[in-house]
C-alpha cells in the first residue's frame, strides 16, 4: 500500500493506492477521514491497512500531479540521519569508515515535499545533493534486537539530504549545514514495508541532477543496514511511531568531484528507488519562494 499526504484547494488530505487502483483520498476535514499518516502509525495494529481500504472505497480519485504533495509525515518526532554509511562515500569524503554509525539530527523546519523547491541559502553556493532511503518507524521499542528490528519498520520513503557544505564543516558537528530551511526533501509517498523486499535489500538508489546520474548504488552496500540501524539507535533512546531514519548516501556527491558540482537555481534533482518512486525537486535561491512550513 502507498500513502500520499497532499493539499488540494487549500485542504490537507491523505490518499492511498494498492497498486491496482489509482490513488483515492479524503480531506482530513472530512468526518470519514482516518487521519494523517502519523496518526495511523501511532494507532498501530492494522490501522494502515484499514485506512487504505477506507480511502480506496470512500475517497475521491486523486491525481498526484494535480495536488501539492507534503512530506509523508510533516512533523516526525525524530529525524535521525546517518552519515558515512556507504564505504565508497566515506572514502570519497576523506573519512575513515566508522565502526559505529555517524548519527546526526535534522529538524522538521528543514523539510519540503515532492516537487517543492530546495532552497539554496543566500550565505552559500555550496549546496550539495545526497539521495537516501528513509525507514519509517511504525512500532515503538527500546533496545530492539536486530532479529526483530524490521518488525518495527512500517515502511519506506525517499530523502534528499541537501547539505550546505561550508556550513557543515564549520565545526566538528554537522548539524548547522544539514538544517538550513527548505533543504530536506522527503517523499514523494510512503510505501508500506510488505510491498518491498525485506529491509529494501536488492533495491537500487539513483540520484540525477538535470537528468545526469550522479549517484547509483545498491541498498545492499549499506555498511549498517536498516535492521542494524534500528537496533543500534534504539539503545540510547526509544524509537516511536513516526520517527524516521534517513539511512545514508552513496558515493558521487558534488563535494567529492573536481571541480565540485553544486546545485544551483534552475537545476532539478531527482532521487529514485524502484518500488518507492522518484522524489523530484527544483532548486531556487533563498527569497524566490517560501519554504515548507511544518
Amino acid at each position: 500500500m502507498e500513502f500520499a499526504a497532499y493539499v488540494q484547494d487549500g485542504r490537507a488530505g491523505l490518499a492511498a493506492t494498492d497498486g491496482s487502483r489509482p490513488f483515492h483520498g479524503l480531506s482530513l476535514e472530512d468526518p470519514r477521514s482516518p487521519g494523517d499518516l502519523l496518526t495511523l502509525l501511532q494507532q498501530g495494529g492494522d490501522a494502515l491497512a484499514q485506512a487504505g481500504r477506507l480511502l480506496l472505497d470512500a475517497g475521491a480519485p486523486i491525481r498526484l500531479e494535480d495536488v501539492i504533495l507534503h512530506p509523508p509525515i510533516r512533523n516526525p518526532g525524530k529525524i535521525i540521519c546517518i552519515g558515512l554509511n556507504y564505504a565508497d562515500h566515506s572514502a570519497e569524503s576523506g573519512f575513515k569508515q566508522p565502526e559505529y554509525p555517524a548519527v546526526f539530527a535534522r529538524f522538521a523546519s528543514s523539510l519540503v515535499g515532492h516537487q517543492a523547491a530546495i532552497v539554496r541559502p543566500s550565505v552559500s553556493e555550496q549546496l550539495d545533493y545526497e539521495g537516501e532511503v528513509v525507514a519509517v518507524i511504525g512500532k515503538a521499542g527500546r533496545a530492539i534486537e536486530r532479529a526483530a528490528a524490521l518488525d518495527h519498520v512500517a515502511g519506506y520513503s525517499l530523502f534528499n539530504d541537501a547539505s550546505v557544505r561550508d556550513y557543515q564543516f564549520k565545526s566538528q558537528q554537522w548539524t548547522v549545514g544539514k538544517n538550513f530551511d527548505g533543504t530536506g526533501a522527503f517523499g514523494p509517498v510512503f510505501v508500506t514495508a510488505e510491498g518491498l523486499p525485506s529491509g529494501c535489500k536488492g533495491l537500487r538508489l539513483k540520484t540525477r541532477l538535470n537528468g545526469m546520474v550522479v549517484q547509483d548504488a545498491s541498498l545492499d552496500d549499506l555498511v549498517f543496514d536498516v535492521a542494524t540501524l534500528v537496533s543500534l539507535l534504539s539503545v540510547p533512546f526509544a524509537l516511536e511511531p513516526g520517527d524516521i531514519i534517513v539511512t545514508g548516501t552513496p558515493a558521487g556527491v558534488g563535494l567529492a568531484r573536481t571541480p565540485p558540482l553544486w546545485m544551483k537555481p534552475g537545476d532539478v534533482c531527482e532521487v529514485e528507488v524502484q518500488g518507492i518512486g522518484t522524489l523530484r525537486n527544483p532548486i531556487i535561491d533563498e527569497g524566490s519562494a517560501p519554504a515548507f512550513q511544518p
